[in-house]
């Protein structure tokens, strides 16, 4: 436990150096990756002394374990929503959109997220094959019944959520290769990527 997490009724200061350092964090992180990243570039982007950012967090360790603790419940959020009772094509079009937008939203988080299972996710491998593994596994039965009760084509339902991670991520993860392709910066990509990866999914899974 972090010394953060640990402090029973923290001061609104406190809690304000807290959300500071870890949006510093954030950005080291995202930039440099787990390994590259030192406490000192944390102090530093936070704008705190390394002894001021070690009474709040007692290692490197500790900052990045809060910051992934946070995000992967973020990240399963869009999935959560997936209502078993809604309109097939709506369900999954609408969770397309909310994985493309989390890439618009939040790029970093994305790349810090990435960044750990490209390591073979070492501080979160419990986490993804406990609540993650729990969760894809309720919303893939959701799917099969669909495709059962032919309201979707056959699909194979952990690869469907695969290929919606794996294609929404990309705009955040390798922004700047699209960008570069692109020659733009203009913000239209993700509307325009919308439109496209909703009518996609919608022709793919149509029954």
């Amino acid at each position: 436990m972090t010394r953060a997490a640990s402090r029973k009724n923290p001061t609104r200061i406190q809690r304000a150096k807290t959300e500071a350092i870890l949006g510093a964090a954030l950005e080291v992180f995202a930039t440099e990756g787990f390994r590259g990243a030192t406490l000192d570039q944390i102090a530093e982007a936070a704008g705190i002394s390394k002894p001021n950012l070690l009474y709040y967090f007692a290692s490197k360790e500790d900052v990045h374990g809060m910051l992934l603790a946070r995000l992967l419940d973020t990240w399963l959020e869009p999935l959560r929503r997936l209502d078993p009772a809604g309109d097939p094509q709506a369900e999954i079009g609408a969770y397309v959109r909310r994985k493309l937008r989390m890439s618009r939203d939040y790029p970093r988080e994305s790349r810090l997220f990435a960044g750990e299972i490209l390591q073979g996710a070492p501080r979160i491998g419990t986490m993804i094959r406990g609540p993650l593994r729990a969760l894809v596994d309720e919303k893939a039965q959701v799917i099969r019944g669909w495709a059962r009760d032919g309201l979707i084509a056959p699909v194979d339902p952990y690869h469907l959520i695969f290929s919606i991670w794996a294609v929404t991520q990309h705009y955040a993860d390798f922004d700047v290769q699209i960008r570069a392709v692109l020659g733009s910066d203009d913000e239209a990509r993700f509307s325009e990527a919308e439109r496209f990866l909703t009518h996609f999914y919608a022709r793919a899974l149509a029954p």
